[in-house]
């Protein structure tokens, strides 16, 4: 089924152009473009308008974007997922450690992405992949994902303007001494890696919020909030603070009792971008994190 959006023009819509209107619902200049030229069709009342219509109070605006091509770049595959929420504009999911969220060089297949696009075909629904909030492969959680080019640029305001909140739960290396506190320093690629990152004077601003929830001889369990979104940036942050993550050989973490960073991303929360509806959701911690706690003697 295509991807519409309907609205009822209100009284301070009277007179105004069918295109400041549309461009006041957050749809762009490149969406109005790709309408015209790739499909679409923008119609007031059930008849077709172009953007220089002028409305009056209680017109019907129905939005028809083009189809979506899946990319040819990413393989479907047809694997279970699970699905936290779904409706006809988003997804929820919660990632396992290991799997990538995108594809790549060195994982081509096995990614939430190629996962995404088997799970589309399957039942009829037409999209591409748009992952709103992005996982490390060996980070674990909970992945926001748009299912139409709109909704993701809806969401995308979103996350520039902070209002989709993620709180994740983290195992560090030694014991956080303080009960809390902002980490507040830029991050950028560190000069001898494509990979790595590392906090320097020139990288962009970045800052984590933290609290600690239980200490151990030998570890910490924290809660953790971005206020920015950069590439690593709790992983870079916590090692830098002098306690990188359980299992994150790349920043300095022992493997000893995990073999990847034990990162966990258990709550998102955000207003729905077409609704408006407040939603929140949240999953436990996953079984390799929650047995180095139960070894430990945590509950």
């Amino acid at each position: 089924m295509r991807f519409q959006l309907i609205w009822t023009a209100a009284e301070q819509d009277e007179g105004k152009l069918l295109r400041d209107f549309l461009m006041e619902q957050h749809v762009s200049r490149r969406a109005l473009t790709d309408i015209k030229f790739g499909g679409g069709r923008i119609s007031v009342n059930g008849h077709e308008e172009n953007v220089r219509f002028q409305l009056a109070q209680g017109d019907k605006v129905t939005v028809l974007f083009p189809r979506e091509v899946p990319s040819e770049g990413i393989l479907k595959e047809h694997f279970p997922l699970s699905v936290v929420f779904e409706d006809e504009y988003l997804l929820v999911v919660e990632k396992p450690a290991g799997m990538s969220t995108i594809p790549s060089r060195e994982h081509p297949s096995g990614s939430l992405a190629n996962g995404l696009l088997g799970y589309y075909e399957e039942r009829g629904i037409e999209a591409t992949v748009h992952v709103v909030t992005r996982l490390d492969r060996d980070t674990s959680g909970l992945v926001l994902i748009a299912k139409h080019r709109h909704v993701h640029h809806l969401c995308s305001e979103m996350q520039k303007r902070n209002e989709i909140s993620r709180a994740y739960e983290a195992l560090a290396e030694g014991v956080i001494s303080s009960a809390g506190g902002i980490i507040e320093e830029p991050i950028g690629r560190k000069e001898t890696s494509i990979i790595e990152r590392e906090v320097r004077a020139d990288g962009q601003y970045a800052c984590t919020a933290f609290k600690v929830l239980q200490t151990f001889p030998d570890f910490t369990r924290a809660a953790l909030k971005l206020r920015t979104g950069r590439t690593h940036q709790i992983r870079v942050h916590l090692s830098h603070i002098g306690h990188p993550l359980l299992g994150d050989e790349l920043y300095g973490g022992s493997l000893a009792k995990i073999d990847r960073q034990a990162l966990h991303c258990h709550q998102l929360a955000f207003c729905h971008p077409i609704t408006q509806k407040p939603l929140y959701f949240e999953c436990p911690l996953p079984q390799d994190m929650q047995a180095v706690i139960d070894q430990a003697g945590g509950a």
